[in-house]
């Protein structure tokens, strides 16, 4: 089985349905053609139909502070090591990227599987923090 890896984010419209596929919270269109685009860095691998099977990102301001975000495989595709694959692209570019004192972060619904490509909890020196905002548009 061939996967093509494809330095780039995938389409708002794939986004949103790996996003919700994989488990992961549900995102606007809006909110993913704008966010899309003001990406780091984006790694999509695509199965011989040319579909999305798995992706991730990195967001942030390209120097102090870099966060880890959206990766996700597909259900069907899990198991057979893309998400590894995703995080051994992320973690090249990273060490391309990255100054000394540059913050590295990621919310991580699966620690363990982080954990086993060399990243560690921060707790409890720190805490990860959430806010919900009521929409207004």
């Amino acid at each position: 089985m061939t996967h093509k890896i494809e330095l780039t984010v995938p389409t708002p419209q794939e986004y949103c349905a790996m996003r919700v596929k994989a488990g992961l919270s549900g995102k606007s269109l809006e909110a993913a053609q704008i966010g899309l685009k003001n990406s780091l860095y984006g790694v999509s691998i695509r199965n011989e139909q040319n579909t999305l099977i798995a992706m991730g990102r990195v967001v942030g301001d390209g120097a102090c502070n870099f966060e880890i975000v959206d990766v996700a495989v597909d259900p069907e595709y899990q198991g057979m090591g893309l998400g590894r694959k995703v995080m051994e692209y992320i973690d090249t570019y990273l060490v391309s990227a990255v100054f000394e004192g540059s913050y590295v972060s990621m919310i991580a619904d699966e620690p363990l599987f982080y954990e086993k490509l060399g990243y560690r909890l921060v707790a409890p020196k720190s805490q990860g923090m959430t806010k919900k905002f009521q929409v207004i548009k």
